[in-house]
């Protein structure tokens, strides 16, 4: 009885914060763990495309299996989530931003331009506007990430059998942001955010765009259905990544660039290095990696999304349609009201 009391008693006071939370920190909250939950599901696939874009000649040449064994034999079971950290302290703001900023611009438009039409343009739009933003908030905690993840760092019992040899840059997240920091300063930290930008716009709008698309042809009974969700977003997901995958190639060769280069190179461009890597590398390279980011991508854009409407359940944020009333009448109040006096 007693314990049946305490859930009770714990039940009413988390239904209580729920109830006390403003919707924009429902949407933050959704989208955080969404994005968390997503990402470190698919960190092993992560961490081998990394390498696959950055490490051409250690890691594409044996494949995938091969660099499974390679990073298993070499650094261990921890090696799969080597950068997961600053990436899950990436994608957590990243995503809790991205998800907020999409209804908040989707709300935006719809209450500037009344008679935009809300269909799959409008979440477009927003979509591709909330990823912009959200990578301008969060970009530095990516370029940590990929920087970790570049490098290559055995067990000490590993590098006395001399497996590898020991490559050991950054002992950890505050201390590749204090070394890339004293090294280039604030736009070194930005390193590589304008292929960044050129990327999340088009894919971020897209993925939104097929997500919102895809479920306007689901029956009404099926719409809360995880499996519908999941096939939803995956399509969503890998539609929209093969539309802009070239750019996230060069943007992860642009964030390794300075660990590559002599002291007497100079730091390439986005074309730059766009035209670099097709000339040098070949046109193949620009899409190294792809078959890897389906398979991580599948899942995680699937994961995001599920987990996003579920937590907004959950937590009881309106529809969209609800939510878009609310926001008309408490504008047309506040005018009535500004009248009056």
């Amino acid at each position: 009885m007693a314990k049946k009391r305490d859930e009770r008693e714990v039940g009413m006071i988390m239904d209580g914060v729920i109830e006390s939370m403003p919707q924009y920190a429902k949407e933050l909250v959704a989208g955080g763990l969404a994005g968390g939950i997503a990402k470190t599901v698919v960190a092993p696939l992560e961490r081998v495309k990394i390498l696959f874009q950055t490490r051409r000649a250690e890691y594409q040449s044996i494949g995938l299996l091969g660099s499974i064994k390679k990073i298993a034999k070499t650094e261990g079971f921890l090696g799969f989530y080597r950068g997961n950290g600053a990436s899950v302290a990436r994608i957590v703001p990243y995503a809790a931003l991205h998800y907020m900023a999409y209804e908040q611009y989707r709300r935006w438009i719809i209450l500037s331009f009344p008679n935009f039409n809300r269909g799959p343009v409008l979440d477009l739009l927003a979509g591709s506007f909330a990823g912009g933003t959200a990578v301008l908030f969060t970009y530095p905690l990516d370029l940590v990430r990929t920087k970790l993840a570049f490098q290559v760092v055995a067990p000490s019992k590993s590098s006395i059998h001399g497996l590898v040899v020991r490559e050991h840059v950054y002992r950890g997240i505050s201390d590749c942001f204090s070394k890339t920091f004293k090294e280039a300063g604030l736009r070194g930290l930005y390193r590589g955010v304008a292929p960044s930008l050129y990327g999340i716009f088009p894919y971020a709008g897209l993925k939104f765009y097929f997500y919102e698309e895809m479920k306007r042809h689901v029956p009404e009974e099926q719409k809360k259905n995880i499996m519908v969700k999941l096939v939803c977003g995956s399509v969503a997901g890998l539609l929209g990544q093969t539309f802009t995958y070239p750019l996230d190639v060069v943007r992860r060769q642009m964030q390794v660039q300075r660990l590559l280069a002599s002291n007497n190179t100079e730091m390439m461009g986005t074309f730059e290095t766009l035209s670099s890597i097709a000339r040098k590398q070949g046109f193949k390279q620009l899409f190294s990696g792809l078959s890897i980011n389906y398979l991580k991508v599948v899942p995680s854009v699937a994961i995001g999304f599920t987990v996003y409407d579920v937590m907004k359940t959950y937590l009881r944020v309106p529809s969209r349609d609800e939510a878009m009333v609310e926001v008309v009448t408490n504008k047309r109040n506040i005018q009535s009201s500004s009248l009056n006096t």
